[in-house]
């Protein structure tokens, strides 16, 4: 799924553009919303992606059900993500290419998914 995701980003960073590429963040929103992956019964899932200005790309898989979720509170749990992920990668104890295992990470995200179920 994520992958697959991913070449839409591609797809949509390249239709963009160079227009955008002064932007410190690039929200692409909605990228396909798809039933033909049952991770539950019959949910439908929305694929959300950001690009970071550093080309750092997140997707986002979330349960179309979830009515709560609007647009712009997806776009805030990304810009979360991304300030979380910034933190991490200018530890400079972090090795650029390790797993990432920051505590202050694993709980932000953690905080995150349950705060959308």
């Amino acid at each position: 799924m994520v992958h697959t995701s991913l070449d839409v980003v591609d797809e949509k960073i390249s239709a963009m553009g160079k227009a955008l590429v002064d932007q410190r963040e690039l929200y692409l929103g909605l990228l396909y919303p798809t039933e033909d992956h049952k991770v539950y019964p019959s949910y439908l899932l929305c694929r959300y992606g950001y690009v970071t200005n550093s080309k750092v790309k997140f997707v986002m898989v979330v349960d179309s059900s979830n009515t709560a979720l609007r647009d712009n509170e997806i776009r805030s749990m990304f810009r979360k993500l991304h300030s979380s992920y910034t933190d991490v990668m200018c530890n400079p104890f972090y090795n650029p290419g390790d797993r990432i295992q920051s505590r202050a990470f694993d709980s932000m995200v953690t905080s995150m998914m349950v705060q959308v179920c």
